[in-house]
């Protein structure tokens, strides 16, 4: 690996843009897409950024995702809302669905959105933080393919199906934003390892014969190991009760991976709720998370869930990102 190069958030949008361009998408699909990930990369999560987006590409042209999909927002009640992504990327899915959201959680208190025959959305929290920014609380569920197996089993059911909340700061962002997979890890910290050829920690993943590895291509193979044992699986179910189940979309044993070619459309899918807090708890919503903020602020080295990509930002924000040039070398070849 060569030394990194320095790149700001506007030029790794422009890359990642032309990128899927392309590759075959849509202008209109590309766009949020390329934020996205350009937002990963300017909040410290590479596994969500450009090393991804050869990924994406790859996807687009083998069909496993369509890049000039135009999705469909239904409206079944004034506070219930359904896009179809038409199997294209979630994100442009999102895109159409959220001002609808954001709008229905105003005038109802609480509404909801699924996201149906969508795909993988990278960074959940990246778009519940969105809703906070709208000053709403906003929850997020996601389902993924099959990764990680019930307890004392071997074979997976559920994917790492991740969970988000962002707390609304009352200004114009989030002030909490809590954002984790029901596994150890994220599958994608594997898939890292498994480019790189590194071994992965003891606890993250289980081989296809059932038992702990540390080799990525096993764990690959194999299963995710949950977070909290039996509770990382039920953290799973309740995802994927959410966001396959009320969302229409494919549950996690039946989507194709998001790595690879092989397979058509995931399919997977999203649900989104966004809660306006002044229309359950009036003025007392900011002062209580407040009083919560400061109890655990006051604890020295303690770190409050969000801080640490507002912490990135700012450092990226100041000396740009770093970015290998093996990595910025393959995209440019798409292109």
């Amino acid at each position: 690996m060569g030394d990194q190069i320095q790149m700001s958030v506007a030029e790794i949008e422009a890359l990642a843009l032309a990128a899927l361009i392309e590759s075959g998408t849509l202008e209109s699909n590309a766009a949020p897409l390329a934020r996205a990930v350009a937002t990963s990369e300017r909040d410290g999560i590479p596994s969500h950024g450009l090393m991804y987006l050869a990924t994406y590409c790859e996807h687009v042209r083998c069909g496993k995702v369509d890049g000039r999909a135009v999705p469909e927002l239904h409206r079944q009640s004034p506070g219930s809302l359904i896009v179809d992504a038409q199997t294209g990327f979630a994100h442009p899915a999102i895109e159409l669905g959220f001002p609808a959201l954001i709008e229905a959680a105003r005038e109802n208190g609480i509404a909801g959105l699924g996201i149906r025959n969508s795909y993988n959305c990278g960074v959940l929290g990246y778009h519940t933080e969105r809703l906070a920014t709208a000053g709403l609380l906003g929850i997020g569920f996601t389902n993924a393919p099959a990764s990680i197996a019930p307890v004392n089993g071997r074979s997976p059911v559920v994917g790492t199906n991740p969970i988000s909340v962002a707390v609304p700061d009352g200004e114009d962002g989030s002030v909490i934003l809590i954002d984790q997979s029901a596994s150890v890890v994220a599958k994608s910290e594997i898939m890292k390892h498994a480019r790189d050829g590194r071994p992965i920690p003891e606890g993250w993943a289980l081989g296809p014969d059932g038992f702990p590895t540390t080799d990525p291509d096993l764990a690959l193979q194999g299963s995710m190991s949950p977070a909290g044992g039996y509770k990382g699986v039920g953290m799973a179910l309740f995802v994927e009760i959410m966001a396959a189940a009320l969302s229409g979309a494919t549950l996690d044993i039946n989507a194709s991976p998001f790595s690879g070619t092989k397979g058509g459309p995931p399919r997977t899918g999203q649900f989104f709720i966004a809660i306006d807090p002044a229309a359950f708890a009036g003025d007392g919503f900011a002062s209580t998370i407040a009083e919560l903020v400061q109890a655990i602020t006051d604890q020295p080295g303690v770190r409050l869930q969000g801080q640490g990509r507002k912490a990135a930002r700012r450092r990226s924000d100041r000396k740009g990102i770093a970015v290998d040039p093996a990595t910025r070398s393959k995209i440019e070849a798409l292109l």
